[in-house]
């Protein structure tokens, strides 16, 4: 998946967060990756790595 996220990306996590929803939009991508979540509009920051192993699959590009 290396290369594939971009900013304003919607991606879809493998577990869910606290406030039930599982999907976030990247809004920092670099050596740390930061997202917003859908839910309830938490930011977080993730090393890439870890992002990565963590996302589900992406359900919609930035581009679309």
């Amino acid at each position: 998946m290396p290369d594939e996220i971009q900013v304003g990306d919607v991606v879809q996590m493998r577990k869910t967060h606290a406030c039930g929803a599982d999907r976030w939009r990247v809004y920092r991508v670099g050596a740390d990756m930061g997202a917003r979540c859908l839910g309830c509009g938490r930011r977080i920051m993730l090393p890439r790595r870890k992002f990565e192993r963590a996302v589900k699959r992406i359900v919609r590009d930035a581009n679309d």
